[in-house]
């Protein structure tokens, strides 16, 4: 399937076991994010697909995501993984930036932010091959959606919080291009259930 068709159930939960190995053997096992592991612990993670490859939709599926969590203080953050018609990086940028400018217009600004993977992510003026961009990689182009208060409050309580991001290229690196991509690529093969 590609550009405007729908993904079936099955497809949907292939997907989220899919992102959900992600989270486990990728993001938690390296500690790419130091606070993932205490969410998917305590199942405050959601994980919601976004069907439709159109910007509106994924747009829409992120301010309803917004109010979801104003009203549940139980989930603590979001991924809105979009698995079709995002295919291209910049294309998934032109959404980022959408998405950024609808949080603040919404009045998010400082509730809560954003963040994105991308399965070809590339950091600015990084060589496409380095290992280092296996830090914001992921299985599908994906939003997460961080509650901006839960953030500052860990940070507060992480040492040196400004060196994760370098942490996480120096390990990436350690690991190598060859297995991170292998890695996201086992990801990719679990089966839901």
């Amino acid at each position: 399937m590609t550009g405007g068709a729908m993904i079936n159930v099955s497809d949907r939960d292939a997907v989220v076991a899919h992102t959900q190995a992600w989270v486990e053997s990728v993001v938690v096992k390296h500690n790419f994010c130091p606070f993932a592991r205490r969410e998917v612990e305590s199942q405050r993670l959601r994980y919601q697909v976004v069907e439709q490859p159109l910007p509106a939709v994924g747009l829409q599926a992120l301010a309803d995501e917004c109010a979801l969590l104003d009203r549940e203080a139980g989930i603590e953050t979001t991924l809105l993984v979009c698995p079709r018609g995002y295919e291209a990086f910049e294309d998934f940028l032109d959404l980022v930036d959408l998405a950024n400018q609808l949080l603040e217009q919404l009045g998010y600004e400082g509730v809560y932010q954003l963040a994105h993977f991308h399965p070809d992510y590339q950091f600015e003026g990084v060589d496409k091959a380095d290992a280092s961009n296996y830090t914001n990689r992921s299985p599908y182009p994906m939003l997460h959606l961080i509650r901006e208060a839960s953030m500052a409050k860990a940070l507060a309580s992480y040492e040196a919080p400004e060196q994760i991001p370098e942490r996480n290229v120096a390990l990436a690196r350690s690991l190598g291009a060859t297995a991170m991509q292998e890695a996201l690529d086992a990801c990719r093969r679990r089966r839901p259930g």
